[in-house]
């Protein structure tokens, strides 16, 4: 019961990420993060071009690496990124505490602190190797952002053109 579950839940969570991780780089791409080209849409609404990127470097990732550590880097990203949430949670409450929010979170500051405490805790809990593979991971992408996403996003292009 246990391996039919795991045959159906695998490849339903590799599709969320492909599509999932696909929107994420297509709003990068319309930032100018990525090249703008990536961003188009079809004419049936649909960002072809990046949701074939993705799912290209996903097939590539999935047949070299084993499934424990595919599901232990996700983890480790899922873990940050709710990290990420709550802390732009708290900034925002502070910076902007009049901004229109369809959603309110109750109790927000003790949600936010509970929450990058229970994810910070967790990603430690993590394999040694998983939070180095992390690291080295979100390394390669902050230069590819200095590189190239610090000088041709929308923000650095609007404040060059003030300058």
């Amino acid at each position: 019961i246990i391996a039919a579950a795991a045959v159906i839940a695998i490849p339903t969570v590799l599709l969320a990420f492909l599509y999932g991780q696909s929107r994420i780089f297509l709003v990068m791409a319309r930032d100018g993060f990525l090249p703008t080209s990536l961003a188009r849409i079809s004419s049936r609404g649909v960002p072809v071009r990046i949701t074939v990127i993705t799912a290209f470097l996903v097939a590539i990732i999935a047949g070299f690496l084993p499934i424990d550590k595919i599901a232990a880097l996700a983890n480790a990203g899922t873990l940050i990124a709710f990290m990420a949430g709550a802390l732009c949670l708290l900034i925002l409450r502070r910076r902007a505490p009049d901004a229109p929010r369809p959603f309110r979170t109750p109790a927000a500051l003790l949600v936010g602190l509970v929450t990058i405490l229970g994810c910070a805790y967790l990603f430690l809990s993590l394999p040694n190797k998983t939070q180095l593979y992390f690291l080295i991971w979100n390394g390669i992408g902050l230069v590819l952002y200095l590189l190239y996403g610090a000088w041709w996003s929308k923000l650095a292009r609007a404040e060059k053109a003030v300058r």
